[in-house]
């Protein structure tokens, strides 16, 4: 996963109305793969007055209610994806490994995403490469491709049979933020980019 300077919650307002609007109907299971304090999803419950279970995962140390502790590829590939309709991952970076594990086991659900790469470069190259973009390409101007981060990324959701994505993205000093939520039906079929997109906020 590419990462980025560790900053629990920023914009946490965006990040809890984003989920509170894109709630699957009935009840919501949430596999919450990099859950800190779970903040974001007791402000959701709160907002919305709905009935949401979570099952936490974390690498941290300091987490005194129940989780999941360790890496959350590693239950990602093993846990039954089945029980949860939402999973939850709001990454340091882009969580591309995370993505690529749900695909692989053909997981039916909502999903809700933190994409932040680096304006200097960081746009994964293996990603890259699946959408069509030699090595040399990226050695020879990281930053240029950095600039259209966002697109790429929403491009490569597309050749794994994303459809639709919405989305509030900022960008900062050095970052591009894309706070965002897509759906996966289980079938990995490319489909032609661009895909259908929106805009949660008003940007």
């Amino acid at each position: 996963m590419a990462r980025t300077k560790k900053t629990d919650n920023d914009y946490l307002a965006d990040k809890v109305a984003l989920r509170a609007q894109h709630l699957p109907e009935g009840e919501v299971r949430v596999l919450d793969c990099f859950a800190g304090k779970g903040i974001v999803w007791e402000c959701v419950r709160r907002l919305t007055g709905r009935a949401i279970s979570t099952l936490p995962i974390d690498k941290r140390t300091d987490l005194s209610s129940f989780y999941l502790h360790g890496n959350n590829s590693d239950f990602l590939a093993t846990l039954d994806l089945s029980r949860f309709n939402v999973i939850d991952l709001d990454a340091y970076g882009t969580p591309y490994e995370q993505i690529r594990l749900l695909i692989k086991r053909q997981y039916v659900g909502t999903v809700f995403v933190t994409f932040i790469a680096s304006r200097r470069g960081g746009v994964e190259r293996q990603a890259m490469r699946e959408i069509g973009f030699p090595d040399s390409a990226v050695d020879h101007a990281p930053s240029v491709l950095a600039r259209r981060s966002r697109q790429y990324f929403f491009e490569w959701l597309a050749l794994h049979g994303v459809e639709r994505i919405v989305h509030r993205s900022k960008e900062t000093t050095g970052f591009m933020k894309c706070y965002g939520v897509f759906w996966l039906t289980g079938r990995e079929r490319p489909i032609k980019f661009p895909i259908q997109q929106s805009a949660a906020f008003a940007i």
